[in-house]
């Protein structure tokens, strides 16, 4: 088969630009004409044009059998490299040594979090916070670490939710300003709920890429989280802020949310881990009904240990998300591992190596030292990919509008350019073009799960691009080029349901991060942090330029 999936150029719209667009879309003649042209430079004729004739899969739908795994050959040291970013079990070893309590460790939480919105450039990492309920939960997790009775792995540790996610006291405004003066959330979502019983002092709410729809992470009401590595970059999105507070040391771990790589992009472009588990692992109770067929919850964390901590507690059947119901149990490695040996890594070379060169350079040079310590490499094929981009593109984009009618027809113009923009390109979907994505998914699932049966796992690059700078006025832009290639490798897995993880494989000649993915079989999680834990002794990490930890270690 051909390798389809192209290189787009085309130009780039600042502010003014998008506002110019935006007001001409509104037109009525003109902008049904310029809405037709902007889906035809996304690709969105293909999809119709070819002929599919597979019944439609409208949510991924996955063989339920764990795969096996060879047996782990573990260490018994810390495989980390370099810059070393505090994780759980820091945390813990100074609430049992006794150097520190759950509320000293808030206390210099808002100190530091404070230190990050004062200097010159603002860090953005949080939309709302509230200062008793973090002292409050503090409070409880010191008394429990005294009585000798901590009830959790994450009990005492700062943790933040992506504003996507139900966390009670708290608004859920999905990064917009659409919903202010809302009614905070009654009830945590299950993700929330299931972190907060193992212990976590849940600390705010992170920034987010409005609605979700769009890749850098842009927020024009909030302010756009800023990349800890070069602040004058973006974090990735949608799951901006969680990026942002794990790579700064804020928290250990924060919960993403991921439509079309929304964790893996973030985790990418800031230097940490990010899982997007397997459709239906971790429930989507109390998350925003977005995207509801690729929509994923999972954790950001600075090291794969801690990734997979927080997916053990997060992951399970939830009887308020059916599709959650009846999979197989979760389970993770305890240790890193010393060898690859009996794992088999499958490359599909075009698209692979379909992305910048100092991205492809670094992905290669960690593939190949994955293989040079036991891991087998057989070359797949994955045909089609233009076809799954653009059943994926309709899908995510058809949902949001959906999910978001009520304010389109009350309150569009609230929303930011950028949004409005999308939005309007969004909307002009059909119901046949949505119902023939599916069908697309349908051969899409089939492709995966044939290259699949040759290898343990499928490695690309996590994105195409290092992260973009940040328009010089702190503006929207929008650049369709930029977003397919930012893209290019993230969407796959999202409308076919694996799983995928993004860990760090290095950094470009300007210091920004490079991440590798891996895409797993269905509930194979546990390959795919080990994975990330074996890499994490082979790439030796940099500490970011902004960088606020509330401990050290």
């Amino acid at each position: 088969m051909t390798y389809d999936l192209k290189s787009v150029r085309l130009p780039t719209l600042g502010p003014g630009g998008i506002r110019a667009l935006n007001a001409l879309a509104d037109l009525p003649l003109v902008g049904s004409a310029l809405v037709a042209r902007l889906r035809s430079d996304a690709g969105l004729a293909a999809l119709t044009s070819t002929r599919i004739d597979e019944a439609p899969t409208f949510t991924p739908a996955l063989p339920d059998t764990a795969p096996a795994l060879p047996a782990l050959d573990a260490r018994d040291d810390d495989a980390r490299t370099g810059f070393r970013f505090p994780t759980v079990a820091d945390y813990h070893a100074a609430y049992r040594e006794g150097r520190l309590t759950p509320v000293d460790v808030a206390e210099r939480f808002l100190a530091r979090w404070d230190e990050s919105e004062r200097a010159t450039v603002p860090l953005r990492g949080f939309i709302s916070m509230r200062r008793d309920d973090i002292m409050a939960q503090a409070a409880a997790a010191a008394a429990r670490w005294k009585a000798g009775r901590p009830i959790g792995p994450f009990d005492g540790v700062p943790i933040a939710a992506k504003d996507e996610i139900d966390q009670a006291g708290y608004v859920t405004t999905i990064g917009t300003r659409l919903f202010d003066g809302a009614p905070p959330a009654a009830r945590d979502s299950t993700a929330v709920a299931r972190m907060r019983a193992a212990g976590a002092v849940m600390v705010g709410k992170a920034n987010m890429h409005e609605i979700g729809i769009g890749v850098t992470g842009y927020n024009q009401h909030h302010g756009s989280a800023r990349n800890p590595y070069n602040d004058a970059h973006h974090t990735g999105g949608s799951s901006a802020g969680p990026g942002c507070v794990v790579a700064a040391g804020l928290v250990p771990m924060a919960i993403g949310a991921d439509g079309g790589g929304s964790i893996r992009l973030p985790a990418s472009f800031c230097g940490v881990v990010g899982l997007k588990p397997t459709y239906g692992r971790i429930s989507e109770r109390g998350a925003a009904p977005l995207c509801w067929s690729v929509a994923f919850l999972g954790p950001l964390a600075n090291c794969a240990r801690d990734t997979a901590l927080a997916y053990e507690v997060m992951a399970g059947a939830d009887p308020g998300d059916p599709h959650s119901l009846g999979h197989p149990a979760a389970d993770i490695d305890t240790q890193a591992p010393r060898s690859l040996a009996g794992i088999t890594l499958g490359v599909y070379w075009p698209w692979f190596k379909h992305a910048r060169p100092e991205v492809v350079a670094a992905c290669e040079r960690l593939l190949g030292q994955l293989c040079a310590h036991g891991a087998r490499l057989v070359e797949i094929d994955l045909p089609e990919l233009e076809l799954a981009r653009v059943a994926h593109l309709v899908s995510i984009t058809a949902e949001m509008s959906t999910g978001m009618m009520p304010q389109i027809r009350s309150r569009f113009g609230d929303f930011g350019l950028e949004t409005q923009l999308n939005l309007a390109i969004a909307r002009a979907s059909t119901a046949v073009e949505y119902v023939h994505a599916q069908r697309v998914r349908t051969r899409a699932i089939a492709h995966v799960e044939r290259a699949l049966a040759m290898c343990d796992a499928i490695i690309t690059p996590a994105s195409g691009n290092t992260a973009p700078r940040i328009h010089p006025s702190g503006g929207a832009v929008s650049d369709l080029g930029r977003t397919m290639e930012t893209m290019r490798f993230a969407f796959l897995a999202n409308l076919t349901g694996h799983p995928a993880i993004s860990f760090p494989a290095g950094y470009d000649a300007a210091g920004l991060p490079i991440g590798l993915q891996a895409i797993g079989k269905g509930w194979g999680e546990r390959l795919l942090l080990r994975l990330a834990a074996f890499a994490e002794s082979l790439v030796e990490r940099r500490k970011p330029q902004r960088y606020y930890a509330p401990i050290d270690v």
